[in-house]
């Protein structure tokens, strides 16, 4: 997949089938739309494409107002949305910074200078709550009688929908429509089921390993360290999960997604949020140095529970003690194999 950041001419194939918006988590809604838009892609002979954003446009709405209460959670990392894209087949993504000028600019402007000079989309693929412009004055109807006087074709994409178990109803089950805020909400909740069935795979987050304080080693458990690159994950917590990437096999795992509540604020990491994962069994083979700058990623299975704001390094220890038992006491249940069986049918 060839990536574009910023809106320029070069590389960018002379056509193209199009579809917009911010992608945070590709879940399986969106795997469905990019599928529709491969096979439409493919019978017009041109490449398929995806225009997203870098920052959340409600990020910087948030900023720009003053507001960072309309800010959204952050579902995954930039590298994660672009992984996954690759993975469904997208031949090319254009990442917009989301800046005063594209905030301002009207609905005319966008499909005139955006799809028409600068694509020359032939095919625009939108979902059903689709805005655009300026003040989100854009609607589907515009973008279609744009479409129709300008030569291109637009399409409109209904929700989908999963079923879910229903916590109201003993062995029910219910129709969730899969957007960005229910998966969203799930991690919210601790519930990674849920989340995984929504994604269609188990949740993860993907990063460089950096170096940290290295207290884990202090207290007996070494970490690898991962940075939030958003001040505002969708999950946090106490998590059991596998890492891919030290190693040729997963490794099992306990990891801490937050901002540490037990330690200075001011330290190494600056109080950013972190994904701090000790692996259960450590392998030899990577030695004590061998975990830094690889590209690992996190799969978070399940949550134990919320962040915790422990007294002492005594009490931190003997609580990161007691989620390595229950952690070990939930993979030994087989819960690992049987989720990653239920939620490997992406779209």
């Amino acid at each position: 997949m060839k990536i574009f950041r910023g809106f320029h001419y070069r590389g960018i194939a002379p056509a193209c089938a199009l579809t917009i918006g911010n992608f945070d988590g590709v879940h399986r809604g969106h795997q469905a739309m990019l599928a529709l838009l491969r096979n439409e892609a493919q019978h017009r002979g041109v490449p398929s494409c995806v225009m997203s954003f870098e920052p959340h446009p409600r990020d910087y709405f948030a900023q720009a107002t003053g507001r960072p209460e309309i800010a959204p959670a952050r579902i995954g990392t930039l590298r994660d949305k672009l992984t996954e894209l690759a993975r469904c087949g997208v031949d090319q993504t254009i990442v917009l910074p989301f800046r005063a000028e594209l905030a301002r600019q009207s609905p005319e402007g966008f499909i005139q200078d955006v799809l028409v000079a600068g694509l020359n989309v032939r095919y625009v693929l939108v979902g059903d709550d689709f805005r655009f412009g300026a003040k989100r004055a854009g609607d589907y109807a515009m973008l279609a009688a744009a479409g129709e006087a300008m030569g291109f074709e637009v399409a409109r994409m209904n929700s989908y929908e999963v079923s879910l178990p229903d916590a109201s109803a003993e062995g029910g089950r219910r129709s969730v429509r899969v957007s960005s805020s229910a998966v969203r909400e799930a991690l919210g909740q601790g519930r990674m089921d849920d989340a995984a069935r929504l994604l269609g795979r188990p949740y993860s987050i993907s990063g460089h390993v950096v170096r940290g304080r290295r207290l884990g080693r202090e207290l007996g458990f070494r970490t690898i360290n991962m940075r939030f690159s958003h001040w505002k994950p969708a999950a946090s917590g106490i998590f059991v999960v596998e890492v891919h990437g030290l190693v040729e096999q997963p490794l099992a795992g306990v990891a801490n997604l937050g901002v540490r509540p037990s330690l200075d604020p001011n330290d190494v990491n600056g109080g950013r949020v972190l994904l701090e994962t000790h692996c259960l069994d450590w392998p030899a083979s990577l030695g004590p140095e061998g975990g830094y700058g690889k590209i690992v990623r996190v799969e978070l299975l399940h949550k134990l529970h919320d962040e915790l704001k422990y007294d002492s390094l005594d009490a931190l220890k003997t609580g990161i003690n007691r989620d390595c038992d229950e952690a070990r006491a939930w993979l030994a249940a087989g819960h690992a194999q049987t989720r990653r069986q239920t939620t490997r049918d992406r779209i």
